[in-house]
């Protein structure tokens, strides 16, 4: 069954897009938690990151790359954090791998 995240990879949900290459998006999440909060995933599906093999290692390095160029893009630089909520008891709800990137306000440890 298809994910919500699937859908907007496949233009079926509406999405404010603010990356995208051959292998991942990014759009803006419509619950922020900062003044920045971006979902970054995979056009590949993978339900959570404890789901990913060895095949997938490229892809999860262009995510953590494609992270920092979506973080220059909307100029955070270096001041962001990355999220990945790993199985519904660490908060996961959508389950196609995402990251996170909050900015925007201080981001104190350890976090909530």
């Amino acid at each position: 069954m298809p994910t919500l995240f699937s859908k907007i990879i496949a233009r079926e949900i509406p999405a404010d897009i603010v990356y995208e290459d051959e292998m991942c998006l990014a759009f803006r999440d419509i619950n922020p938690q900062a003044p920045v909060h971006v979902l970054l995933i995979p056009k590949q599906e993978i339900p959570k990151l404890a789901d990913a093999a060895a095949p997938d290692q490229a892809l999860l390095g262009h995510m953590m790359l494609a992270a920092g160029k979506v973080a220059r893009q909307l100029g955070v630089g270096d001041a962001f954090r990355l999220v990945i909520n790993n199985g519904a008891e660490a908060g996961q709800t959508v389950f196609h791998l995402h990251l996170h990137i909050l900015a925007g306000r201080p981001l104190h440890w350890p976090p909530g």
